[in-house]
């Protein structure tokens, strides 16, 4: 199945991510998990967007380890994912930053 170009919104920031049909809604479930991650540091961390965001990361990662360790996960396949959506909102955020 060929990729199809979706509207993402992370706070408040719109993105364009390429995704397959069959993974849309995980994508979409990320990205509200994000977005509420997100949501829990700010007013917590006074440093820049940079700093939020890796500790959103690892906020997430912990979760994903503690995940792994209670239940019976694919994680290999659980961290090529998440590998592959950072790549595509990194790719998103580029172009997003060359329009300012």
């Amino acid at each position: 199945m060929a990729n199809e170009t979706i509207a993402i919104q992370i706070m408040g920031r719109d993105y364009q991510v390429s995704v397959k049909p069959e993974e849309k809604e995980t994508l979409q479930a990320a990205v509200v998990m994000v977005n509420d991650k997100l949501q829990q540091l700010l007013g917590k961390n006074s440093s820049g967007s940079e700093s939020t965001a890796v500790m959103c990361a690892l906020m997430i990662a912990h979760e994903a380890v503690v995940a792994q360790r209670t239940s019976v996960l694919d994680m290999p396949a659980y961290q090529r994912r998440i590998v592959a959506m950072v790549e595509r909102i990194d790719q998103a955020s580029a172009v997003q930053e060359k329009l300012f």
